[in-house]
């Protein structure tokens, strides 16, 4: 999918980059989308006057959010339910599971680091839903994530592309790179926990993670 990314971007344009960001941030079927590559790339064609990337940086931040929106009102409303929805062509519980545990581990903060995490980026937000998460705090989790992610890799291609040559030629290395750095948040995360675990002691911001992921489990069992 990748090496046929570039010209899926220039044939489908601004309309087509919002859908696609879009359903990836909050529809069932988005985890099939390309996400940092679409970015990335899109930003590089910007910087190649193909694109305005300010319009593109904002389309996409609104695509992130309003996305992420969906999810999570799908999630409160189906609830539960979701749990017991039998595997299809574009569905599987194992998806669910994942991105669950992963939710489970960092509580609110999944809506951040899951932007950088394919499938889990799709799903955190339906079951932010499904947990019932404060409206307000989602929103906040949601927006920061579409700053660091939408623009972020949006702005990196953008700049990366006004300062090498011939960027087409470094397309394909240089999303490599971008799926190398985005899961560095999540990496430096987990390794943050795992020594305060050792020690014994939480933070504020651990202690409201695993309040968010208890309130998680409590609407699963309902």
């Amino acid at each position: 999918m990748h090496f046929e990314i570039g010209p899926l971007i220039q044939s489908v344009g601004y309309i087509g980059i919002f859908l696609i960001v879009f359903a990836e941030s909050g529809l069932l079927i988005g985890f099939l989308l390309p996400g940092d590559s679409l970015l990335f790339t899109a930003g590089i064609f910007a910087s190649q006057g193909l694109f305005n990337v300010w319009l593109l940086c904002g389309l996409t931040f609104l695509a992130a959010v309003l996305g992420d929106n969906v999810g999570y009102a799908f999630g409160k409303r189906v609830g539960p339910r979701i749990f017991s929805k039998k595997d299809s062509l574009f569905f599987h519980q194992k998806y669910i599971d994942k991105s669950q545990a992963f939710f489970e581990k960092h509580g609110g903060k999944t809506l951040i680091l899951a932007r950088f995490t394919p499938i889990v980026r799709t799903f955190a937000p339906i079951l932010a839903g499904v947990g019932k998460m404060e409206y307000r705090r989602f929103f906040a989790y949601n927006v920061i994530g579409a700053v660091l992610w939408a623009v972020g890799l949006t702005l990196l291609g953008y700049f990366l592309g006004s300062l090498i040559p011939d960027p087409e030629k470094y397309i394909i290395p240089g999303i490599i790179g971008v799926v190398a750095i985005s899961v560095l948040p999540s990496i430096w995360h987990v390794i943050r926990d795992r020594k305060v675990a050792k020690s014994g002691s939480q933070t504020t911001s651990q202690q409201e993670a695993r309040k968010e992921a208890q309130d998680l489990k409590k609407a699963l069992k309902k």
